[in-house]
C-alpha cells in the first residue's frame, strides 16, 4: 500500500514537474531572442515606418501644390493652351462663362450692313491697332527669333509684333466688308485694305479666310448644340445656338494692346537694320 502511493505521489510530481518544464522550454522558443527584437525585425520596422513618412510627405507637397494651382487655374490653363507672350504676363488670362449670342434673325450692331455705326462697332474691338512693342527678354519665350526685326535701343528696344487675337478680328472685319452685299460700299470708298487694286484685295481676303479657318481648326470647340422646341401652336425641333462658354478676358487684352500701342509715326530710323547673318527672305513667305 506504502509503495503503491508513493509511487503515485512520485508519479503526480514527476509529470507536475515535466509539464513545468515543457512550458518554461515552449516560453524560452517563443522568446529565444530575450527582451531585444531581432534586428530583421527593426529593419522591417524602420522601413515600414520610412514608407509612412515619405507617403505623408508627399501628400502634403500635393495638397500644397494642389491649393496653388486652384488658386491660379487660369495662369495655368493660358499656358498649356495658348502661346506665352508679353499680354499673358502683363494682363493676366482669366476665363469667364459667357452665353453666345446665336440669333439667326434678330441682328445685333456687328451683323447689320455696311455704314459708320457698324464700322465704329467693329473699329472699338481694336481691328485697327497699331502694334505693340515685345520686350528682348520676352522674345524668345514669345516665340521671336533673334533676327527678326529689332526697335533702336535709343527707342527703348523690344521688337514690334500685333497680338495676334486682333489680327483675327481684323481678318474678320475684312471678310464682313467683302461680303456681297458690303463689298462695294467699301470699294467705293478705297480706305485701308481697299486702297489696293482687286488683285492684292482679293488676295487679302484669302489670306484672312485662310488664317481664320487654321484658327478654328487649331482651338477647335468640342462642345455640343443641343435642339430646342419652337413655334408653340406646331412644335419644331431647332438648334440652340446660345451656348454657354468659358471665354478669355477679352476686353483686358483690348486695353492693354490700346495703351501699349506703337507710335502713329514712328521716326524713319525706329527699326535696326539687318544685321549680318539675318534671315532676309527672298520674297514674302
Amino acid at each position: 500500500m506504502r509503495a503503491m502511493f508513493w509511487d503515485n505521489s512520485v508519479k503526480k510530481d514527476f509529470s507536475r514537474e515535466s509539464g513545468e518544464r515543457l512550458l518554461a522550454e515552449e516560453e524560452g522558443t517563443l522568446w529565444s531572442g530575450g527582451d531585444e527584437p531581432s534586428s530583421d525585425t527593426c529593419r522591417a520596422l524602420a522601413i515600414i515606418l520610412l514608407q509612412i513618412c515619405v507617403l505623408g510627405f508627399l501628400f502634403l507637397v500635393g495638397c500644397v501644390f494642389g491649393f496653388y494651382w486652384r488658386g491660379d487655374l487660369n495662369s495655368l490653363c493660358s499656358r498649356h493652351v495658348s502661346q506665352y507672350s508679353t499680354v499673358m504676363r502683363e494682363v493676366g488670362i482669366e476665363y469667364n462663362l459667357q452665353e453666345f449670342n446665336g440669333s439667326l434673325l434678330n441682328e445685333n450692331i456687328f451683323r447689320q450692313d455696311a455704314g459708320p455705326e457698324v464700322d465704329a462697332a467693329w473699329e472699338s474691338l481694336g481691328v485697327n491697332y497699331r502694334g505693340v512693342r515685345v520686350p528682348a527678354e520676352d522674345a524668345e519665350q514669345s516665340g521671336l527669333a533673334s533676327d527678326q526685326v529689332k526697335i533702336k535701343e535709343k527707342y527703348g528696344g523690344g521688337f514690334p509684333a500685333n497680338v495676334e487675337g486682333l489680327h483675327h478680328l481684323h481678318c474678320l472685319n475684312l471678310l464682313r466688308q467683302s461680303l456681297y452685299y458690303n463689298y462695294d460700299y467699301y470699294h467705293e470708298k478705297g480706305e485701308g485694305p481697299f486702297i489696293n487694286n482687286d488683285y492684292i484685295v482679293r488676295r487679302h481676303v484669302s489670306h484672312c479666310l485662310d488664317i481664320l479657318r487654321q484658327e478654328l481648326m487649331c482651338t477647335v470647340d468640342s462642345g455640343v448644340l443641343g435642339q430646342i422646341w419652337i413655334y408653340p401652336e406646331n412644335p419644331e425641333p431647332y438648334v440652340g445656338f446660345n451656348t454657354q462658354h468659358r471665354c478669355k478676358n477679352f476686353d483686358a487684352v483690348r486695353h492693354w494692346a490700346e495703351a501699349n500701342q506703337l507710335p502713329e509715326d514712328p521716326p524713319s530710323d525706329f527699326l535696326e537694320p539687318p544685321a549680318e547673318g539675318d534671315r532676309i527672305y527672298a520674297k514674302m513667305p
